[in-house]
């Protein structure tokens, strides 16, 4: 059953209605004055000069730049300071240094990389090795079926965030993206501190 909205009155009860409220008297109407002298008076708000003319359906003619709330990982570690020597980290990103080991995580879930770049790392770091090579691959695509969007490569974007973390952090000295040559956006040179 649908709902009507309201039906109006007929002109005999318009009529009527009319002949009722002339009557009336209305109640505490010098209490009424008073609250309407203690309301303040409504400001007119003038329209912002800055906001285009528009009307109600009409097309938007701006095209405005979609929100990005999680940058690009790969400007992210680039965005880091150089924190190791200026011509080495120059050399490192043009692919001309060789890494002295290397570790590749495909396959792996991410408790097992967890555990792996961890050993690796204090490994890589007790046996005074300076840089090191971690593959993790680019990731596979994804279906876009649900309303969050999902990243694409998990370990790429975790691994970054293990070599900041406490347990590594005092051996490792600079993350960067690796050269073509040696994975590409697939894989981090990590730069170790010397071990003293």
């Amino acid at each position: 059953m649908s709902r009507r909205g309201p039906r109006g009155l007929t002109p005999e009860e318009q009529t009527l209605w009319d002949k009722v409220a002339k009557r009336t008297q209305p109640m505490h109407a010098a209490r009424r004055k008073s609250i309407d002298a203690s309301l303040p008076k409504p400001k007119t708000v003038e329209p912002r000069a800055d906001l285009p003319h528009f009307r109600i359906g009409e097309a938007r003619t701006d095209t405005a730049v979609p929100h990005n709330l999680a940058p690009i990982l790969s400007d992210a570690v680039s965005a880091q300071p150089v924190a190791m020597d200026r011509k080495r980290h120059k050399r490192m990103q043009r692919g001309k240094l060789d890494p002295e080991a290397k570790i590749d995580l495909h396959g792996r879930t991410l408790d097992q990389a967890h555990g792996a770049l961890n050993r690796f790392i204090l490994d890589a770091h007790a046996s005074g090795k300076r840089l090191v090579l971690v593959i993790t691959g680019k990731g596979k695509p994804r279906d876009q079926d649900g309303p969050i969007p999902v990243r694409r490569g998990v370990l790429k974007h975790q691994v970054p965030e293990w070599l900041q973390a406490p347990t590594l952090r005092h051996a490792v000295l600079q993350v960067t993206q690796a050269h073509m040559r040696h994975g590409g956006s697939g894989a981090y040179y990590v730069y170790l501190r010397r071990n003293r």
